[in-house]
């Protein structure tokens, strides 16, 4: 990127708890894994372990392991993709929708990502970010210093493409003449429309953490739960339960060297937050029914697809390759779309799901896309109109389990 004119030399960010500066995202100690991953953005899951590392053999055998990426204006689905409904994700900076084998792109401006469906389906919301040079105060020094600014703007468009995108916040802060910028990350909208809970460090960003907030679609304005964090590293990945009344997030740990991300649930009502689980869970997705959970679940060897039940149990591991990631219960509740990583690729995938026998049981793993190059950053979001969906959510409670959800 040129540099603007002045004499000023670019330097380090004023407020930039990673280290990085204002492009990269959230990072953490595990930066050396970066150079595996073919995504736009580095989010803090890095640290978390959302984002698997890949152990080669060395043979050069594995599969995909040679794959070249699909162009990035194609998305490449396999005939057997084959599912209900729409799947939302985003790719090389643009918002694409996937029904079945049909793919078309949403927006093409190259700087979008984090597409999230509102509940009705109308809607896909996302995060578009605007690149600037401007000054601020440096850190070091207190005198003004140019920097390259990517300017987060909080976004909506119809989501079949009748209408130009709409811009609903920006992420622009001013102090005086100066100019910088607050994160805004992973909208995500309430069952009834209303709030968009989100991860930002605004209005003013100096001295803040990117935590979770609430921004009302009618005032216009954000709100931040009184809820806590650790360290200094924030939150991250909210998720509503489908009834509104609860809202998960992830609230970012460190145990050592690496990440101890825990899934907590803050209720609407009494506005407090609490663990739901204990540390290694992340990217909670609710089940139709908001009795079960879908989760990335970490360890030192990587990530896999979790189901809990409404206390925080495990009662399912759903993939065992350390390379799954990011979570989306179908609404029909019958399977659960995810993120894989095979070789440097991030791809889609789906697992079908069973309950008949009283216990979930994965019945089959189907290929959704295929060396496509997916947005590792960006979680999937899936709907079903309701014409298409079945009389009874298929997941429901497995008879004589304990999957009644203990929140209110």
């Amino acid at each position: 990127m040129t540099r603007p004119p002045g004499p000023e030399p670019r330097s380090r960010p004023p407020r930039d708890p990673y280290g990085l500066g204002p492009v990269t995202g959230y990072i953490g100690p595990v930066v050396a894994v970066v150079a595996l991953l073919v995504i736009a953005i580095v989010t803090i899951g890095l640290m978390n372990g959302q984002l698997p590392l890949v152990r080669s053999t060395g043979n050069g055998n594995e599969p995909g392991s040679n794959a070249t990426a699909a162009p990035s204006n194609v998305v490449i689905a396999p005939p057997e993709a084959k599912f209900p409904g729409s799947i939302v994700y985003a790719k090389a900076g643009n918002i694409w929708i996937q029904t079945g084998t049909n793919v078309r792109q949403l927006t093409n401006g190259g700087n979008d990502s984090m597409p999230t469906f509102s509940a009705d389906g109308a809607w896909v919301w996302f995060i578009r970010v605007q690149q600037s040079h401007a000054k601020f105060p440096s850190s070091g020094t207190g005198h003004p210093t140019w920097y390259d600014l990517a300017t987060p703007l909080l976004m909506r468009v119809k989501s079949d493409g009748s209408a130009d995108p709409q811009k609903l916040l920006t992420g622009s802060y001013h102090k005086g003449s100066w100019t910088w910028f607050y994160w805004i990350r992973q909208p995500t909208p309430s069952p009834d429309g209303k709030t968009i809970a989100l991860i930002s460090d605004g209005p003013n960003p100096i001295g803040a953490d990117p935590v979770l907030q609430l921004y009302n679609i009618a005032s216009k304005s954000m709100t931040r739960p009184r809820v806590s964090e650790s360290l200094h590293l924030g939150h991250q990945d909210p998720a509503w339960r489908p009834d509104g009344r609860v809202l998960l997030y992830v609230r970012n740990g460190r145990q050592l060297l690496r990440g101890a991300p825990q899934i907590y649930q803050y209720n609407v009502k009494t506005k407090t937050g609490t663990a739901l689980t204990g540390p290694g869970y992340l990217a909670p997705s609710y089940s139709p029914d908001g009795k079960f959970i879908a989760a990335t679940k970490t360890d030192a060897f990587g990530s896999n697809i979790a189901i809990l039940d409404g206390t925080g149990k495990e009662v399912l591991l759903v993939t065992n390759d350390a390379h799954s990631f990011s979570p989306a219960w179908s609404p029909a509740g019958n399977a659960i779309a995810f993120l894989h990583l095979q070789g440097t690729l991030v791809d889609l995938r789906m697992a079908t799901l069973d309950a008949s026998s009283g216990e979930w049981i994965v019945t089959k793993v189907t290929d959704l896309t295929e060396v496509s190059g997916l947005d590792g950053a960006s979680r999937p979001s899936w709907y079903i109109p309701p014409a298409e969906l079945p009389a009874a959510p298929a997941g429901s409670a497995p008879a004589g389990s304990e999957a009644a959800s203990t929140a209110p």
